[in-house]
């Protein structure tokens, strides 16, 4: 018998294939947990503003919320294509921290203890980043959702950064502050007014209530994304010729709302107004080549609004390791 003997190439080539074939395709489709915790923070600059984003921890959610307006399977196949779970969703929560020199200014409190045990850790993220939550100046509300403002209450059911001005947009508040809203909604949305409510009306909370435009402090300013409330704002961040979006969750998704930005979910107020809005923040960010960071992508969350064709691609901006 002729013993075949493999060239270099085409032991290399069949080296290449057997991870392969040896692993199923699920199994491949996402990274294995880490042995240890990575770091939660992330730094850079906007022009002469220091920034740092900073995660609140993150949460599971099932997919069947997602893009509700279109045909279940292809969502599903969407995902795998992405190389994300068809079945289960996982979201990151990525806090804004801006320091002007003049001002420290915070884009929202995150959950708290009062909505999944996997999120509330932002206080401490926040310390281990070197940052001394005491000496934020300003909190800025995108809106009155669970994982954005349920954490403004400490042990004590009072503000959990006193002395700090907090803002949400006027018409955030108005809505979730209506009298009876919590008796119109369906059951399983009770509890969000309830928090809400809670939230807005914490002891030692000094509020401000902004329209479209307001100048929290000079190079932060904040605009109407409405939508997926009724109220919702996005933050812009302004210093010298550099820019920065932190689009709360008028962005929720860095490849659905990209690829298919007519897609909306079950957690949007409005579908149609939250894709109108939507088209319009990706067509601003990618005509003038304005970063933005998404509060639910995956961290650090920040990058760069490409078209393509009809839709988007969001680029990850490029991860410095010093300045």
């Amino acid at each position: 018998m002729t013993l075949m003997k493999p060239t270099r190439r085409e032991l290399l080539k069949l080296a290449a294939a057997a991870p392969a074939l040896a692993m199923p395709a699920a199994a491949r489709a996402e990274l294995g947990k880490p042995h240890g915790p990575n770091p939660a923070h992330f730094r850079f600059s906007v022009g002469d503003a220091r920034v740092t984003v900073v995660s609140d921890g993150y949460f599971s959610l099932p997919t069947d919320g997602l893009a509700v307006n279109a045909d279940r399977e292809e969502v599903k196949a969407f995902l795998k294509r992405h190389f994300l779970s068809p079945e289960d969703g996982y979201s990151h929560t990525n806090h804004l921290y801006i320091d002007t020199g003049d001002a420290r200014v915070l884009v929202d409190v995150g959950s708290g203890n009062r909505f999944m045990p996997t999120t509330g850790r932002l206080m401490q993220n926040l310390e281990a980043a070197g940052i001394d939550p005491f000496e934020i100046t300003h909190v800025v509300i995108t809106h009155a959702h669970p994982d954005h403002i349920w954490g403004i209450r400490d042990g004590f059911d009072e503000a959990v950064i006193p002395g700090a001005n907090y803002i949400i947009g006027q018409a955030e508040h108005d809505y979730w502050m209506q009298d009876g809203l919590v008796d119109r909604v369906p059951a399983e949305d009770q509890q969000f007014v309830l928090g809400a409510v809670n939230s807005i009306e914490v002891t030692g909370a000094d509020w401000t209530f902004a329209q479209d435009g307001h100048e929290v402090v000079p190079g932060v300013t904040l605009f109407d994304t409405p939508g997926h409330t009724p109220g919702h704002m996005s933050v812009r961040v302004d210093s010298g010729d550099a820019s920065l979006i932190a689009t709360g969750d008028a962005l929720t998704h860095a490849y659905t709302n990209f690829a298919r930005p007519g897609w909306y979910n079950n957690f949007d107020h409005d579908g149609e107004q939250t894709v109108a809005t939507r088209r319009k923040l990706l067509d601003m960010a990618a005509a003038d080549r304005t970063p933005i960071l998404g509060y639910h992508f995956p961290f650090p969350g920040v990058g760069h609004v490409q078209r393509d064709g009809d839709a988007y691609r969001f680029v990850p901006a490029l991860w410095q390791f010093q300045g």
